[in-house]
């Protein structure tokens, strides 16, 4: 190997390394300038799988970061912030969204040739990290990883070119449907190897620029990284949580349905493109390549879209939930962005809350809104909800509005275990309770209560939920003295038995503690989604 061929090839490996560093520099400096902001952004617009998509393509053109999207959606579905197909939609739009790269690699790297204007960009850049901080220091290291990028393509390009005459298209597979899978398969492993489809595709532009391959080759290069990206999401769901990996497969199956779709459209796209500017493709084949990198993923969301709700459902049939349902949203990867964390716990509170309402209107005779609980699934449950409590850490951040919150889920959570023991233990006083003719009012009003507690949750109407059960403690409160009374003469008079007496006076008692546990978690609950929205 001459010295030539060793400085070309130190160029390319150099290029693509540079290249991978200023994306890398890029997006953690966008990330840290946008901050929340992106993560407020997708929850904001994201109402539809359609609208999930569109925010999902506009939030990765801006982060540079299809992971970061994606992990950002599966946070929001752990936390119950948004359903399932809500995140699919994001994370098809993600797609599109990472297509930015090769726009920016064409018409910068390439028409412009910025390589060298970019080199005062990374010193400036380097500038504001070094000697400022916060929003500064992160829009200096997003334009450090800029002016990087450009260096990186720069090298790429210089490389390529003393390839010339040593790889051609005929050294690669041919325009066939064999070569067309093997070129794929190539593409797969390449961004496996590099970790990232942007490095794969500037690359590939870049040995299309050098006239290396052709547009066919290139096209099916780019097909297998969009699946190769799947494959690092694969892994990493590994030992995740049930939204993780649903997510992943997601991802894997659409990835897969649209690289069919674009290996059947690289020759209709072909003829389309020569038809259109009247010239062939080779003229303008990287610009080519980019649009046709677009349009597929762009096609592929925009035919998948109409059934998002059908393919969430087979991905929650391939991998079903292995927890209690009320606690499928505790995601042991949410735990770092403790106000996804939070909120799923409140969420996951709430559900087994209802479960315990619906199970004291079944133990009053309600059986129409009633609902037997299993007692041993919510017990568990509740016990997962107190060690997913436990493990969200924020001791540094006391007095917070977090901490507040942190500090009225701990409220919530003793008065259900609580709610829950009256449930268990105490069952056969609720049908004295019932059977009990001087208590059939404050029977009915109480399961009929509960029933509106519920709707109020349900459509977060916290303030509601609270007043409601304040005023089923407020009554229980005013009648236990008289009725407790009432009763204790009935026994000195003889007109009931001691054993019945005293059953009557435990029922009385069991309306007031369950009462009282039910007003103290709605208050908590009013209290938490107060610290929440400050």
């Amino acid at each position: 190997m001459d010295s030539l061929s060793l400085l070309t090839i130190l160029k390319v490996v150099g290029g693509l390394g540079i290249f991978l560093l200023g994306m890398i520099v890029m997006t953690d400096g966008l990330r840290s300038l946008a901050g929340d902001s992106m993560k407020n952004l997708l929850m904001r617009f994201t109402r539809s799988p359609l609208s999930g998509a569109a925010t999902g393509a506009v939030v990765t053109s801006i982060l540079q970061s299809s992971s970061a999207t994606t992990v950002a959606a599966v946070g929001f579905v752990g936390a119950g912030l948004m359903a399932f197909p809500e995140a699919l939609g994001i994370i098809f739009g993600a797609n599109i969204g990472t297509t930015i790269t090769g726009w920016m690699v064409v018409l910068f790297g390439f028409k412009l040739n910025l390589g060298i204007a970019v080199l005062p960009l990374i010193f400036i850049g380097a500038v504001l990290k070094l000697f400022f901080r916060k929003k500064l220091a992160a829009a200096g290291y997003a334009l450090a990883g800029f002016g990087l990028i450009f260096v990186g393509i720069t090298f790429l390009q210089e490389g390529m070119s003393g390839f010339e005459g040593i790889i051609t298209p005929d050294n690669l597979p041919s325009h066939s449907l064999t070569g067309i899978l093997k070129l794929v398969v190539l593409g797969m492993i390449a961004t496996v190897i590099t970790q990232s489809s942007s490095a794969g595709v500037a690359a590939t532009l870049t040995a299309l620029f050098a006239n290396a391959i052709n547009f066919e080759q290139a096209a099916a290069l780019v097909i297998g990284m969009d699946v190769g990206t799947t494959v690092t999401a694969l892994l990493a769901s590994v030992g995740g949580s049930v939204n993780a990996k649903r997510t992943s497969l997601s991802h894997v199956v659409y990835n897969i349905m649209t690289a069919v779709l674009a290996v059947f459209l690289i020759t209709p796209f072909v003829y389309v493109w020569e038809e259109i500017t009247s010239a062939p493709i080779v003229t303008n084949a990287e610009v080519a390549l980019v649009a046709f990198h677009t349009l597929f993923n762009t096609l592929g969301a925009l035919l998948i879209l109409p059934f998002t709700g059908r393919f969430a459902r087979m991905m929650e049939k391939l991998i079903p939930s292995e927890r209690p349902k009320y606690t499928v949203k505790l995601d042991q990867k949410v735990l770092e962005e403790t106000d996804l964390a939070l909120e799923a716990v409140r969420i996951s509170m709430q559900e087994e809350f209802i479960a315990l309402l619906k199970h004291i209107n079944f133990l009053l005779g309600e059986l129409k809104n009633g609902e037997k609980a299993d007692l041993p699934v919510l017990e568990a449950a509740l016990n997962d909800t107190r060690d997913y409590l436990d493990a969200i850490d924020l001791r540094h951040e006391e007095n917070s509005a977090k901490w507040k919150e942190l500090i009225s889920l701990i409220h919530i959570l003793d008065h259900l275990f609580r709610l829950f023991e009256r449930c268990e233990e105490d069952a056969y006083r609720a049908k004295v309770v019932q059977n009990a003719s001087e208590l059939m009012k404050e029977c009915t009003m109480l399961t009929a209560n509960n029933k509106e507690i519920i709707r109020a949750l349900d459509s977060r109407n916290f303030t509601k939920a609270e007043n409601v059960a304040k005023r089923s403690e407020d009554h229980i409160v005013s009648i236990t003295a008289p009725y407790r009374k009432k009763i204790a003469e009935e026994m000195a008079e003889d007109k009931i038995s001691m054993e019945a007496g005293t059953a009557k006076l435990e029922a009385v008692r069991w309306l007031l503690r369950i009462t009282h546990h039910i007003a103290r978690i709605t208050l908590h609950m009013e209290e938490a989604i107060l610290f929440t929205a400050k």
